[in-house]
Order: C-alpha cells, then sequence, then structure tokens
C-alpha cells in the first residue's frame, strides 16, 4: 500500500510539473501574478495530500482541503488533456508555437472551457438521474416487486447529512418493496457522518433495506464502517443470505475480503425455487452468478469511470461496466452511483438511481 501512494504522488507531481510549466508559459501576465497563480496550485496539491491527515484537523479545515485536493485533482487532469493535445498539435504543425507562450486568447479560451466544463459537471452531478426497468421471470411472485437500487453513495465530507436526507427523499417517494444497495455507503472517513449524525436520516429509509459492502468501507477502517452503519437501520449482509416473502437477498463481502465466500457458498441452503438477488460490489466474473442459478446481480464501483474519458477505460476493464446486461438468464445492472468520489463532477457520465420492477413473466 505504501509503494502505491508514493507511485501515486509521483505520478501527481508529474502531472502537477507538466500542468503548471504549460500554465507559465501561456499566461500574459508578469512573473508575480504567475507566482501567487503557481502558489495557488502547489497549495491545491497540498490539500490533496494533507486530506490524509484529516482526523488531527478541525473539521471545516478537513472539508476544505477534500474539496480542493480532489477538485484539483480532475480540474488538473483536464488540463493535462488540453495541454497535451496542444502539445501534439505543435509536434504536428498544426498549433502555432505562439498560442503556448504568453498568449491571451489561447488563456481565454481554456478558462472560459474548463468554467463550462466544471460548472456544469458540477450541475450535473447534482441532477440525480432515475433510471427505470423492467424484468420478468419464471420463477413464482406473488405480486410485482418493486426495488429501488443504489449504490456508491460515498457520504463524508463532500456528501454530508443534508445531501444524504435529499438523496432518501428521493427514494422514499418510490414507495418501494425493498432498497438494496451495492455497497460503498461510506466515502473513506466515518468522522464527518458521525458529527452530523448522517445515520439518522438513512434510519428514514421507509421500504426494508439491504446492503452489501464496498471497497470504501475497508478504505474507511471495516470495524468503525460495521459500527456506524449499525446506527443506520440498514441490514447489511455481509457474506450473507435472507429470505423476504420469498425473494433471496444475497449480500457478498467486497473482494477487499481476500477470504469472503464464493458465490457458489453462498447460495448453499438458499432455495432454487427463490427470486435469488445478490449483492456483489465489484463487477467482476460475472460468469458466477449465472453458473450458480442467480437472477439478477446488482453492483457499483465503476462510477462509469466517473467523468469523460475515462468511462473509456472502465469500458475495457469490465465485461459490464454499467446498465443491464443479461448473461444466461441471469439479469445484471451496474450502476454508475448515486454519489461520487472526490470532486463533484459528472461529465460525460449520471449520478443515479435504480427502479426496478420484477414481475411474472405472462
Amino acid at each position: 500500500m505504501a509503494k502505491f501512494f508514493i507511485v501515486a504522488f509521483s505520478v501527481m507531481l508529474l502531472m502537477q510539473g507538466y500542468v503548471a510549466w504549460h500554465v507559465w508559459r501561456v499566461l500574459p501576465f508578469s512573473t508575480p501574478i504567475k507566482v501567487v497563480i503557481m502558489v495557488l496550485m502547489l497549495l491545491a496539491l497540498a490539500c490533496m495530500v494533507m486530506q490524509f491527515k484529516s482526523d488531527s484537523l478541525p473539521l471545516g479545515m478537513a472539508t476544505a482541503m477534500y474539496e480542493i485536493g480532489n477538485s484539483w485533482l480532475i480540474i488538473m487532469f483536464y488540463l493535462l488533456m488540453a495541454f497535451l493535445v496542444l502539445d501534439i498539435g505543435r509536434a504536428v504543425h498544426l498549433v502555432p508555437a505562439s498560442w503556448l507562450h504568453a498568449n491571451a486568447i489561447t488563456s481565454i479560451a481554456l478558462t472560459g472551457v474548463m468554467l463550462v466544463t466544471f460548472i456544469g459537471g458540477n450541475i450535473h452531478y447534482h441532477n440525480k438521474q432515475r433510471q427505470e426497468i423492467t424484468l420478468t421471470t419464471d420463477k413464482h411472485l406473488e405480486r410485482p416487486l418493486k426495488i429501488v437500487m443504489l449504490s456508491d453513495m460515498h457520504a463524508g465530507f463532500h456528501n454530508r447529512r443534508a445531501e444524504v436526507g435529499r438523496w432518501v427523499d428521493m427514494i422514499n417517494r418510490e414507495q418501494a418493496d425493498l432498497i438494496l444497495i451495492a455497497g460503498d455507503m461510506i466515502d473513506g472517513n466515518v468522522r464527518p457522518l458521525l458529527a452530523e449524525g448522517t445515520a439518522e436520516e438513512l434510519k428514514r429509509l421507509n421500504a426494508p433495506t439491504f446492503a452489501c459492502l464496498g471497497n470504501h468501507e475497508y478504505i474507511t477502517g471495516i470495524n468503525k464502517s460495521l459500527s456506524l452503519l449499525e446506527k443506520t437501520g440498514i441490514h447489511i449482509l455481509r457474506d450473507a443470505a435472507i429470505d423476504v416473502d420469498g425473494v433471496a437477498i444475497v449480500g457478498r463481502d467486497d473482494r477487499s475480503n481476500f477470504t469472503r465466500k464464493s458465490v457458489k457458498q453462498l447460495l448453499q441452503g438458499v432455495a432454487s425455487d427463490n427470486y435469488i438477488i445478490l449483492l456483489d460490489h465489484q463487477p467482476y466474473h460475472l460468469e458466477e452468478a449465472e453458473q450458480n442459478g442467480v437472477d439478477l446481480q446488482l453492483s457499483g464501483h465503476t462510477h462509469r469511470g466517473q467523468v469523460w474519458p475515462l468511462n473509456w477505460v472502465t469500458k475495457k476493464m469490465y465485461e459490464c461496466d454499467y446498465g443491464q446486461c443479461r448473461r444466461g438468464t441471469t439479469d445484471y445492472y451496474v450502476s454508475s452511483g448515486m454519489g461520487i468520489w472526490g470532486g463533484k463532477f459528472r461529465i460525460g457520465t449520471d449520478s443515479e438511481y435504480v427502479v426496478i420492477t420484477v414481475k411474472n413473466r405472462e
């Protein structure tokens, strides 16, 4: 883990250096103004690093560091892409060298594009999308089953109690039979959730609610996560199954736990004539659900890349990185997530919850 952080920090330093050098060259300002801008960029990078010491900082300062540091990471990524495109254009003689040196037009154009992209991305993040799908089954159901599924709430420093409460209101308006959460309810630190009493909002969910764990529950610290989640009234299924009126809900522990049970082990003792729903946070090895007679698998984790063009990466990484998929008689839905990790931007992807109706095949 230490090696991972060293490599990640080294990559961030290289990105920052490349972007800072280009920003210095392209801005048509005097040296003192450029120095101030460089210092602000360094402070943003410092916020990204210092957030790992957030427990020793005042809550307001820790929140600001999270918001600034993680937002800057995404903004820096987009500036990196922009300057790479300009450098490639210059190398093939499509972009004049003057565009990248003390050029007011380039500076204004880049600033405008960044503002539109990230203000729009923030607005789009807060505009939660309601996805609706209908599934049919040959297994007997007493009546159509209405499920609200969500994943990746990432409640914490950036998704605070008021925001989580807004989500709860949206879900409650659906009047569902079941609410199913496919992991990553906590972002990475329970401190802001405890300080604001966020668990009280989740207690208001107006239908039986079941969840599996995600990798961020482990990043947070599994014992801290479980202690907080006990206060929410949500039934955590950790390598466990439960029967709810003839529907088997199976919650698989996250793959962060290397000793978690296989899908086959989890389904031992589960009646095969029940409609079987598997909650598995990370959508790897989808064939396991198909081979073991699962009717519906619900997953999250991918965020669909969160911002373009990372959705192209997740599409290559996963057999099904987003949306509705099917293998044999098994249906899958991989959600892009209700919340988000890091900066509050959705660019080319949606924040969503899913309304699923399961009914008997006619």
